[in-house]
């Protein structure tokens, strides 16, 4: 994991894999100030309540949690995963 990503991720749950959802928490303290810039990189799709946010970045597709928890779909390994998590938190 980066410097950058483990600035903001608490915890990756989940394995890698073309059918596999992997989920990530952020650290609470650092939640608000990852979401805003996850919400500034990705394009949205849908939003429910404010509290869901359907978004893409790149050909990658997830859903984000206002509560902080992110889970991305179809990422093959944990460097696409960790590159992917990088560009969004820069």
């Amino acid at each position: 994991m980066s410097a950058v990503v483990g600035d903001y991720v608490s915890r990756i749950e989940g394995t890698c894999g073309a059918e596999s959802d992997v989920i990530v928490v952020l650290k609470f303290d650092k939640k608000d100030q990852a979401l805003e810039k996850i919400l500034e990189k990705a394009t949205l799709k849908s939003k429910v309540a404010g509290m869901i946010y359907d978004l893409t970045f790149e050909e990658y597709s997830f859903r984000v949690y206002a509560s902080g928890k992110i889970i991305f779909r179809g990422i093959k390994n944990k460097q696409t995963l960790n590159r992917v998590l990088a560009d969004l938190l820069l």
